[in-house]
């Protein structure tokens, strides 16, 4: 029989309180969107027993881990050509500790350009088209979207926040108030495919299935996106629905200049994640000196990471997460929304095994993984700005809440999944347990 208990329970509670804010927050609480609950819900369940619920749900996920294996394979042997010894080649000293070895800048961030190429090749060639067309289908059936909104949504699974929209470019100035919010939420709630890859390489080591996880979780918070955002801003009578005849303005002339394209597209996002990593750890580091001048608390000097561990401590109780672990999942939620998601990624990838349940390291992995943090708040500004100038204020007025509900839409799915039977994910009775008797 599935496994089931007060976990499960707390995740249940969580999703109605999650739900409960955005409508306190809803430009119209006497319009609260029932059937696309139920639809977006039953989306993201139907998803969640499709990649895990049955036999051969193991052999789709053992292939994606392959494929993320074999990718980071093909990479370091790119890698290892460009920088040697120091992207992981034969060494030309002694080592005396292995561990050293791994350089980030040398074994992760090569990753997305790779990554970034090959979607934009596939996109050339039509099969991620088609595959996005098929979510858009989805969506446009199950939530009642319209056919931009829809491929928007879609399209926002394997895209960029700024890349998608572009998909639909033609269609931006007929999109109402609420879709263009919709479209901004759902951006925040999904990550783009070029960093899903290095995400799932990051937590390889300590989250069995990892690829799967990220992957499925990208996928879910899109549906969680469009609920949340029509809760907070409802689409108006006779506004919306505009119909999309698939053909996407994102076009390449050629397989080279999709490659070529792609290529310098992912240079762009390593660019800026080496500079936000340096720029963010570094500050922390500076508040943590600061925080340090005063006396200490409760025995312990004051730091950045007690600040987000007690903050967010509740909501990682809520979307079902054991108390005892509630502060170190509550110091990755809080890492998320100020310092990215790729500091929180490398910060949950970077605790041991031991000291942290495998329940709680999947339900992270699902609330983290979105654009949802407070520097992405200028990214989509300036993108959507440049896309469609003519509504750069109602973008303006738009984005902090767009920024709540894409930071809670990643943690309602965390919430679903954690409200379905822990044994649907592998979690044997002697892990379940484990979450229970945390080592401190």
């Amino acid at each position: 029989m599935p496994s089931y208990g007060m976990l499960n329970v707390q995740s249940i509670l969580g999703i109605g309180i999650m739900l409960l804010a955005c409508w306190l927050l809803s430009e119209n609480k006497k319009k609260f969107p029932v059937f696309l609950t139920l639809g977006a819900i039953g989306v993201q369940v139907l998803l969640a027993f499709l990649f895990f619920g049955f036999p051969q749900s193991q052999a789709v996920l053992d292939s994606v881990n392959a494929g993320v294996d074999a990718l980071a394979a093909a990479t370091n042997q790119g890698t290892q050509f460009v920088f040697g010894y120091l992207g992981g080649g034969a060494q030309p000293y002694t080592v005396q500790d292995q561990s050293a070895l791994f350089v980030f800048a040398f074994q992760v961030l090569p990753l997305i350009l790779v990554i970034s190429a090959l979607s934009a090749l596939l996109w050339h060639w039509h099969i991620l088209k088609w595959i996005t067309q098929g979510f858009g289908f989805l969506f446009q059936k199950t939530m009642g979207l319209g056919g931009a909104s829809a491929l928007a949504v879609a399209t926002n699974i394997f895209l960029g926040m700024i890349e998608s929209p572009i998909v639909i470019r033609a269609y931006l100035s007929k999109l109402s108030r609420s879709e263009v919010f919709m479209m901004m939420v759902v951006g925040l709630a999904t990550v783009a495919g070029s960093t899903m890859v290095a995400y799932a390489l990051i937590l390889k080591a300590t989250l069995p299935n990892a690829a799967g996880h990220v992957l499925v979780a990208s996928i879910i918070s899109a549906p969680a996106g469009v609920l949340l955002s029509r809760i907070i801003v409802p689409e108006k009578e006779g506004e919306g629905g505009v119909v999309a005849d698939y053909n996407s303005s994102l076009k390449y002339d050629s397989a080279i200049d999709a490659i070529s394209k792609g290529t310098a597209d992912g240079l762009m996002v390593v660019m800026n994640i080496s500079a936000i990593l340096i720029v963010f750890v570094s500050f922390v580091s500076l508040v943590n000196i600061l925080l340090g001048m005063f006396p200490n608390v409760a025995g312990e000097p004051l730091s950045l990471e007690r600040g987000l561990s007690v903050v967010f401590a509740p909501l990682a109780w809520i979307i079902g997460v054991p108390w005892e672990e509630a502060q170190k999942a509550g110091y990755i939620l809080g890492t998320k929304l100020t310092l990215t998601e790729f500091v929180a990624f490398l910060k949950l990838g970077a605790i041991p095994a031991e000291d942290m349940s495998e329940r709680t390291r999947m339900l992270m992995t699902y609330a983290i993984c979105g654009f949802a943090n407070i520097g992405s708040v200028g990214i989509t500004v300036t993108g959507l700005g440049v896309l469609m100038p003519e509504r750069r204020e109602e973008v303006l007025s738009l984005v902090w809440k767009a920024l709540f509900a894409g930071f809670v839409a990643t943690c309602l799915s965390a919430a679903i999944i954690g409200a379905l039977p822990d044994t649907l994910f592998g979690l044997s009775e002697v892990k379940l347990a484990a979450a229970a008797v945390v080592k401190h």
